[in-house]
């Protein structure tokens, strides 16, 4: 099981990495580092993909640094953790507390 404690200690000891995937993306969206890690720091889980392979992953809800809500996908790796992707989430696929995926 994937929590919120695991990836911030994993942020704190700077043991975060990022895939190209979510480098591409986020600076496609405009997303900083910074607001990745305010993320994390201040966020929750909000989602589990304990199947993901090849580590598991979570989505996490937060803010940035701006405070706008964000959504950061990340992976557990036991020592480490990794950044899939990172994006503003809307309510096309949301519910309006941005939390809640539509259809669930």
């Amino acid at each position: 099981m994937i929590t919120i404690e695991n990836i911030q200690s994993y942020y704190q000891d700077d043991r975060i990495l990022f895939s190209n995937h979510a480098l591409e993306r986020i600076r496609q969206r405009g997303i900083r580092l910074k607001d990745i890690g305010a993320c994390i720091m201040q966020g929750e889980i909000i989602e589990e993909y304990p199947n993901d392979f090849p580590f598991p992953s979570c989505l996490i809800f937060g803010k940035d640094t701006n405070g706008n809500v964000i959504h950061v996908v990340a992976s557990d790796e036991g020592s480490a953790s990794r950044i899939i992707t990172a994006y503003y989430p809307s309510t096309d696929k949301f519910e309006n507390d941005l939390k809640t995926r539509k259809g669930k």
